[in-house]
């Protein structure tokens, strides 16, 4: 179910209860792949595509506030998607997250 808010439509996803600090969650909403992290106790949500060769960035290791590409290395922002190292040079979406009634709410772009 959606909900329109400004220029994205939210999606309810999950319990914020029910994904652990550390854990991660993979969905897609309207063919989007996606990803949800709690890192931390902060939920972010990416896109789970590696801009550079168009495989699932998800599983890569966290190394603070960067994801890295388990296939070529390349490193993302979580919080901006912004590419942090080659081989990519184009950055991955990121998707607002909000809380409502303990649900945790992904939003895309209309």
């Amino acid at each position: 179910m959606s909900d329109q808010t400004d220029s994205h439509r939210y999606f309810k996803i999950v319990k914020s209860s029910e994904l652990p600090e550390g854990e991660r969650l993979f969905f897609e909403i309207e063919s989007l792949p996606i990803v949800l992290f709690n890192v931390n106790g902060e939920f972010l949500a990416t896109g789970d595509l590696c801009s550079h060769d168009g495989g699932a960035i998800g599983d890569g290791e966290l190394v603070g506030n960067e994801i890295i590409c388990p296939r070529h290395g390349a490193r993302f922002d979580i919080h901006t998607g912004k590419a942090l190292s080659l081989p990519a040079v184009v950055g991955i979406p990121v998707y607002p997250i909000r809380l409502i009634d303990d649900y945790i709410e992904v939003g895309i772009p209309e």
